[in-house]
This record gives structure tokens, C-alpha cells and sequence, in this order.
């Protein structure tokens, strides 16, 4: 039975290179949930036609596609507007990462599946996988990156923020950790460690 590895931190954390190098390091297939589920919210798809049936138009394009940056800044000004976009979405994305997860372990090769989960704590999903990694940083670090790669305000980096749980929270609550605050040669020499040690483990087991 593969070993599944949730990936998981906070906005700017630096998840996805982690998440990549580890992959390319155990050569483990790695699923990317955004990207799995991005494909959800496109016209008439089942996430557009949940938000439709309960918004209507609200968070619509003229052309009926999803105006994806309103929904999101209108998300993370309101609290009570999450919680409902994230009780008709979750299940649509658990449903496409449980199919995800499928599709590799069903061949017999694959001992590791990375699957990058960024609202794993948040969504409630640490039963769907094995073990978590967390990628932390500093939230000084964060702002920065998030204001710099996304061109937003640091009210909105703020706002992205506080719509996650606390980073050094989930830290505490993950078999691993990768500090990524400063240089990635640092990181990246954690993550070949990290990579050498889950090696080793599915070597013992299998």
C-alpha cells in the first residue's frame, strides 16, 4: 500500500517548490489540488453550477464564467461567505483528490504519493492522507512574497492571511516540518534530507 503524504502551510510558505523537489527527488508522482480542482469552477462545470444555484450571477463574468479574483477578495473579507463557498466546494474537491489518489495507487510501483493540500487543516482532511509535511515561514516572509508575486496590497496579503489558520498551528500538528523562511539552498537541503528519510522508510517497509 503506497504511502500518502500530504503537503500542506500558508500562502506564500513556498508549498508547491517544496512539493516539486520532493517529488523529483523520491520520484514520487505528486498531485497538485488546485490544479486538480481548478477545472471545477469552469463554465458549467459541478463548482460552477453549486455557486450558481445558490449566487446566481453575483460572482459571474458577463460571459457566465466565474470572476474568480471577486470571489476570492469577497471570500476573504467574509467569514460567514467561506464557510458557505467552502461547504458547497470541499466535497466537490475531496471527491476529485480521492480520485486523484486512486489513480496512482491502483499501480503497483508507486510506494509514495504527494498530494500538495493547501487548506488540509482547514478543510478537515488529515484522515485522507498518511502523514503531513508542513512548509512554514515566517509571516514577515509571507507578506513579502504574497505581495510581490500576487501585486496585491499589504491590507489584502493581510486579509489572504487571516483566512487561514494560524501557520505555526499547523506546524505543530504535522509529522514534518520544512523551515523555508530563508535561502533555498537551505530548504533545499532539508528537503534532501526529508527525501533520504521517507526513502529509507518505504525501503524497511517494502
Amino acid at each position: 500500500m503506497a504511502k500518502i503524504l500530504g503537503i500542506t502551510g500558508g500562502i506564500g510558505s513556498g508549498k508547491s517548490s517544496v512539493s516539486r523537489l520532493l517529488s523529483c527527488y523520491c520520484l514520487a508522482p505528486l498531485i497538485d489540488l488546485d490544479q486538480c480542482c481548478r477545472g471545477l469552477l469552469d463554465l458549467g462545470e459541478p463548482g460552477w453550477q453549486a455557486l450558481h444555484a445558490v449566487y446566481g450571477t453575483l460572482y459571474q463574468h458577463p460571459d457566465g464564467t466565474v470572476h474568480r479574483r471577486k470571489l476570492r477578495e469577497a471570500i476573504f473579507n467574509d467569514a460567514n461567505l467561506r464557510q458557505e463557498v467552502d461547504a458547497l466546494l470541499h466535497p466537490l474537491a475531496l471527491a476529485c483528490m480521492q480520485s486523484a489518489i486512486q489513480s496512482h495507487t491502483m499501480r503497483p510501483e508507486v510506494s509514495l504519493v504527494l498530494i500538495e493540500i493547501p487548506l488540509l487543516f482547514e478543510a478537515g482532511w488529515q484522515t485522507q492522507v498518511d502523514e503531513i509535511l508542513v512548509v512554514y515561514a515566517r509571516r514577515a516572509v509571507q507578506y513579502c512574497r504574497l505581495m510581490r508575486r500576487d501585486q496585491v496590497s499589504r491590507k489584502e496579503a493581510r486579509q489572504a492571511l487571516a483566512a487561514q489558520m494560524d501557520l505555526a498551528e499547523k506546524a505543530r500538528r504535522a509529522d514534518y516540518v520544512i523551515e523555508n523562511s530563508g535561502s533555498w539552498a537551505c530548504t533545499r537541503g532539508d528537503v534532501v534530507a526529508l527525501g533520504n528519510r521517507l526513502c529509507s522508510m518505504l525501503q524497511r517497509q517494502f
